[in-house]
């Protein structure tokens, strides 16, 4: 199932939390989901969120699990020959959301540490080919700092061919 809950209330629920014997535990599980939603919708959303009563604190952990979301802007368009913007997706691989007794949501963000095992472990002694297990984070870092530079182009590239369009709808790269 794409999305799975569990409440716990009572003595069994103390092994999450002291406050979850009175309040309850609720634990949800998001796995293998994709949406649509419009930005309007999230805008919208504010008002439901508004309260003038604070709350019970119930504890919770909401983990999701290769999630994707897509935004769409349905605003009106500044120019009418204006292409409109383009979706934007959120794509979710691992991610826990864990609210304590103190009300406070905490983001756990999971990594699978997917280094290549024959790599390391064919590395000669002597160290002269292969990748020694000391250099396995730092290329996985530089690999992350490419990869945000190459989604920093990409998005350059799409504002200005956004920019372009405005004045020249029938633009073609």
């Amino acid at each position: 199932p794409e999305v799975c809950l569990r409440l716990e209330v009572g003595p069994s629920a103390a092994v999450h939390s002291p406050l979850a014997v009175q309040n309850g535990f609720l634990h949800m599980l998001v796995h293998s989901y994709t949406a649509e939603f419009f930005m309007s919708f999230l805008t919208n959303l504010g008002p439901f969120l508004e309260d003038e009563i604070v709350p019970e604190v119930i504890p919770m952990e909401i983990e999701v699990v290769d999630a994707k979301i897509t935004l769409k802007d349905d605003s009106p368009r500044v120019y009418p020959t204006s292409p409109g913007p383009v979706p934007i997706t959120l794509a979710v691989d691992h991610v826990i959301v864990k609210r304590r007794d103190d009300g406070v949501f905490y983001l756990t963000v999971l990594q699978e540490q997917k280094a290549p095992a024959e790599c390391v472990l064919a590395a000669p002694a002597a160290g002269a080919r292969g990748l020694q297990l000391k250099e396995v984070p730092e290329l996985q870092r530089e690999l992350q700092t490419m990869k945000l530079a190459l989604a920093e182009a990409n998005m350059d590239k799409a504002r200005l061919l956004q920019e372009i369009r405005k004045y020249n709808p029938l633009f073609q790269l």
